[in-house]
């Protein structure tokens, strides 16, 4: 009888060493769910937070996306006509659609209202007043908020520098073989019978079509030898016309 009793508790206790066991694995797998469970749910939450960070950042142009940008921008952006009112007077530029790319950034950077408050940085008496810069901090920040980059020349549509036209200026050494040109300064011609040594060389994007002669008293401002003006041209603004 002892024999069968101590049998009967054996049984049992490996049954409940058993259930214990089961129940261990069953909470030790629970448990493993959850914290996979969890860690998709945080690698979701973390990929959102990135996205939206991303969604976020402003829009900036670069070296890379700048001519694909401006190839989209002038095709809803057709406007060509602009006012440029400065501290002396305001002229009328019409710019050309043969230079699609300068057309759309000239049009680009007015509606960024970036050229306001810049200055004719530039004099060169019965040659060209060259805009768009000023030894401002501000404008630096305007510049670094639009973004880095640089357009290419456009020069083969035989389009001339007459006396009135508007081009793009670039540097003219080895380190810019390709004469690529800053998109944030232009320059007019003044000289009666034009710049035609510029031919070529640079890009004519647009002309003056009215207002001539304010273009000419800023080109008589009195400069110093480094054809800054000694008392500052102020583009007060541009705005778009047609």
């Amino acid at each position: 009888m002892q024999y069968y009793t101590v049998r009967a508790f054996t049984i049992i206790l490996l049954f409940i060493l058993s259930s214990c066991g089961d129940s261990a694995k069953k909470t030790k797998s629970s448990s493993a769910e959850k914290v996979k469970d969890t860690t998709v749910i945080d690698s979701a939450k973390i990929k959102e937070t990135q996205q939206k960070k991303e969604e976020e950042k402003p829009f900036v142009l670069t070296e890379d996306n700048a001519i694909p940008f401006f190839f989209e921008y002038q095709k809803e952006h057709t406007e060509h006509i602009v006012k440029i009112n400065t501290s002396i007077g305001s002229f009328v530029v019409d710019l050309y659609n043969q230079t699609p790319y300068h057309r759309a950034n000239f049009i680009y950077l007015t509606k960024k209202k970036y050229f306001n408050n810049t200055y004719f940085h530039r004099v060169v008496k019965n040659f060209i007043i060259q805009g768009g810069n000023t030894d401002m901090m501000s404008t630096a920040k305007k510049r670094d908020s639009i973004g880095f980059y640089l357009l290419p020349p456009d020069t083969k549509k035989g389009l001339k520098h007459n006396r009135g036209v508007m081009s793009m200026p670039s540097s003219d050494d080895v380190a810019n073989p390709h004469k690529l040109a800053s998109p944030f300064e232009f320059f007019i011609v003044t000289a009666k019978n034009g710049a035609h040594h510029l031919d070529g060389k640079y890009t004519a994007f647009g002309r003056v079509i009215s207002g001539m002669d304010v273009v000419d008293k800023i080109n008589n401002v009195p400069a110093g030898k480094d054809e800054w003006p000694l008392k500052n041209v102020l583009i007060k603004s541009v705005e778009i016309l047609e």
